[in-house]
């Protein structure tokens, strides 16, 4: 594709090991670049992240530009977050920006996650909307009992279906994502264009030293819902029956949140939470195998992607290999029942080094097929090449 002006708005500093997202748009930025385009990133970041970003993406080389979270207070500024819900992550100065760079017919837009969708509706002919996740997935069994609950959820589902209205050019990480994208916007050209992954970045070890006592984890933010609810299940519902078939088997809990959202649930069991850590890369190292066993939670997991570059086993219901080609006892165990769960565990943990070894080997390289950054991208470039040619043809229509 010949070189194209885009213009990235993130809501996430682009960091190779910041957070699920992020990972995506370090990746996503350097290949645009590296392939030739000329990209301006409007990057939403607090000041400790904006520097982490800042020494990887230097000037002369990349043009990032950082915007705080606007600090907004009053019963106006709530109602508006009511109303235009997550819009208070983006100032009106980057929404500025957005419309003085995309003024030109000849560069495209485009908007990584949904609620970045208010920053282009004056936009929308020339703009690309990539959607991560869908509260109208996510939330579908949630019955708040609070009347300010269900108000807020009722318009989050009411904004999200109102932005995914307005774009006509689409894409999702997963053909599930994409599927019901189709059934809210009948009109959108909707394309899956899975998770762009680095995954040399990460030391694959497929041979892992075994310690005198296996160790069962999960690592995660637990202030997100599937996190939390795969923390809850594999505390009261899996650990029980996985500790009376393994009694040296350990269990470890490592992540954002995770004492406070956990500590009354473990009390007086033998589990380590461990929170809020500056590396989590020596938490990895010490897991024997991933137990991530997530309630309703769409799109490509991440901490599962990046088990599998790792080399660490898993074990994970369908809804956490979503958007990769992974089969059950190939490349990780996957069951969606508590028994099956438990069952594929304790089978991980007794198999023989030789097959664990394959298992790992096999993940590898499904992450290394299905989240390729360059066919992510080589994607992306498709679309913009047609936004970008029917805005051209317009102007001389």
């Amino acid at each position: 594709m010949r070189s194209s002006r885009i213009v990235l708005v993130l809501p996430d500093a682009p960091l190779p090991f910041g957070g699920a997202a992020a990972r995506w748009f370090y990746a996503l930025l350097r290949g645009l670049v590296d392939r030739g385009h000329r990209v301006t990133a409007l990057v939403v970041a607090e000041p400790a992240d904006a520097d982490r970003s800042r020494e990887l993406f230097s000037p002369d080389r990349y043009d990032v530009r950082y915007h705080r979270p606007p600090v907004r207070n009053g019963k106006f500024k709530k109602l508006e977050s009511l109303v235009y819900p997550y819009s208070y992550l983006y100032s009106r100065e980057l929404v500025g920006e957005v419309e003085e760079l995309t003024r030109s017919r000849d560069s495209a837009l485009h908007l990584e996650q949904l609620w970045s969708g208010w920053t282009g509706l004056g936009r929308v002919d020339r703009c690309l909307l990539n959607i991560h996740y869908l509260y109208d997935i996510d939330l579908a069994d949630e019955r708040p009992t609070s009347f300010e609950g269900r108000l807020r959820r009722a318009m989050t589902f009411r904004g999200e279906r109102a932005l995914l209205r307005r774009y006509p050019v689409i894409t999702t990480l997963t053909d599930r994502l994409s599927q019901r994208t189709r059934e809210i916007n009948k009109k959108a050209q909707v394309t899956t264009v899975p998770l762009g992954f680095d995954s040399s970045l990460y030391r694959f070890e497929p041979a892992r030293p075994r310690g005198e006592r296996p160790v069962v984890g999960l690592i995660g933010s637990f202030g997100w819902g599937p996190s939390y609810t795969a923390a809850r299940r594999l505390i009261e519902r899996l650990w029980p029956e996985i500790r009376k078939r393994r009694p040296d088997a350990r269990l470890m809990i490592v992540g954002r949140k995770a004492k406070r959202a956990l500590a009354e649930f473990t009390e007086g069991l033998d589990v380590e939470l461990v929170e809020d850590v500056p590396d989590i890369m020596p938490y990895w190292n010490k897991l024997d195998l991933l137990l991530y066993a997530p309630g309703r939670g769409s799109g490509m997991k991440v901490k599962v992607i990046e088990a599998m570059a790792l080399g660490v086993d898993i074990v994970t219901t369908w809804e956490g290999v979503e958007g990769l080609e992974a089969i059950d006892r190939v490349h990780a165990g996957i069951a969606d029942d508590d028994s099956g769960l438990i069952d594929r565990t304790i089978e991980i943990l007794e198999a023989p080094e030789s097959t664990r070894i394959d298992r790992r080997t096999a993940a590898r390289s499904l992450v290394e097929t299905n989240c390729d950054p360059t066919r992510s991208i080589e994607k992306l470039e498709s679309i913009y090449e047609n936004i970008l040619s029917k805005n051209h043809n317009s102007r001389f229509n």
